[in-house]
């Protein structure tokens, strides 16, 4: 299971908080301005994902490292070509001369075009670039539970958006059996991910194959979680949002202004209700939601802003 949280008010920047079933770590999307980000959930951060470094963005990174600093975490930081030399920038702002060097690890990644991601290893307390092995066609990250997927997007800038995709799982159904559990399962469930069907197992003191007990087994599709920040309504950048998201449990993305105000949002790089809730339409989405809006709304502006979002969702696309 996917869980992910609001962590800004309505009036601040935006930012949002990922985490797993029986997974200790938190995953930070964005790095706006917000008070309902506790210090306990930065610290258990291990990763951070920007879509692009305009200040309500990025302006919130000074408090999380203010936090992460001497936790000796490992902790990446992703988003758009740049992105390192913002980070330095941002660290060598400061005077570490009282921090050791292992009081964290920051690991940045940079996805840049033709799938290629460039890494770069940043430590206290001089902070400079030391570039890595450069990779292409990988995820951007991964775990044992999920894996994290990105694409570029145009936002007049680079702005990247992310796809957060839960690893299936192997369940079994000992209602189906005269069978208690016992390690055999493990051995089972090994068993099969790596296609041994002739691994012995061990049942209630009788020996089968692996494949007489496939029977018992079912794989469960993972949820996926889409984080799709500042964009213009373009086609080109909707041809690349369907090819990753199409069939994503859920997603949050910018909707920056009113329908009536989709002048503003041509202008400025940004999408609007219509067209952010016209291609979660076309890409199949079960729960999509409206985030980020301009501030030149007021509360009452911002729930029909919503409102309206929810118009459009429901007007399926043709």
């Amino acid at each position: 299971m996917i869980y992910s949280e609001i962590k800004n008010l309505v009036d601040e920047d935006i930012a949002i908080l990922v985490s797993f079933d029986n997974h200790p770590y938190q995953y930070l999307c964005e790095c706006g301005q917000a008070s309902k980000l506790s210090v306990k959930e930065i610290q258990q951060c291990k990763a951070i994902f920007i879509s692009h470094t305009h200040i309500d963005h990025f302006i919130n990174f000074d408090s999380v490292l203010r936090h992460q600093i001497g936790t000796q975490n490992h902790v990446v930081i992703a988003g758009p070509p740049e992105l390192a030399k913002q980070v330095q920038a941002k660290l060598k702002a400061y005077t570490w001369n009282l921090v050791s060097a292992d009081a964290i690890h920051y690991e940045v990644r940079e996805v840049h075009e033709n799938h290629r991601i460039k890494r770069y290893r940043l430590l206290p307390p001089f902070w400079e670039l030391e570039a890595l092995s450069e990779e292409i066609g990988t995820p951007l990250y991964e775990t044992d539970k999920f894996e994290v997927a990105a694409v570029l997007l145009d936002h007049k800038t680079p702005s990247m958006a992310y796809k957060f995709k839960e690893k299936d799982s192997v369940q079994i159904h000992l209602e189906k059996s005269e069978f208690r559990g016992g390690p055999w399962i493990k051995t089972l469930k090994e068993a099969f991910v790596a296609n041994l069907p002739n691994t012995p197992i061990q049942v209630n003191g009788r020996s089968y194959k692996a494949f007489e007990l496939y029977n018992l087994l079912t794989i469960k599709e993972g949820m996926s979680l889409g984080v799709i920040m500042d964009h213009a309504s373009s086609a080109a950048n909707h041809r690349k949002i369907a090819e990753i998201f199409t069939g994503t449990t859920k997603v949050y993305i910018e909707s920056f202004y009113l329908e009536q105000d989709r002048d503003l949002a041509e202008k400025n790089y940004h999408s609007y209700t219509k067209a952010s809730a016209s291609i979660m339409n076309t890409c199949g989405i079960h729960t999509a939601i409206p985030v980020h809006f301009s501030r030149k709304y007021n509360a009452t502006e911002i729930t029909a802003l919503k409102n309206e979002f929810q118009q459009y969702l429901q007007q399926k696309t043709p």
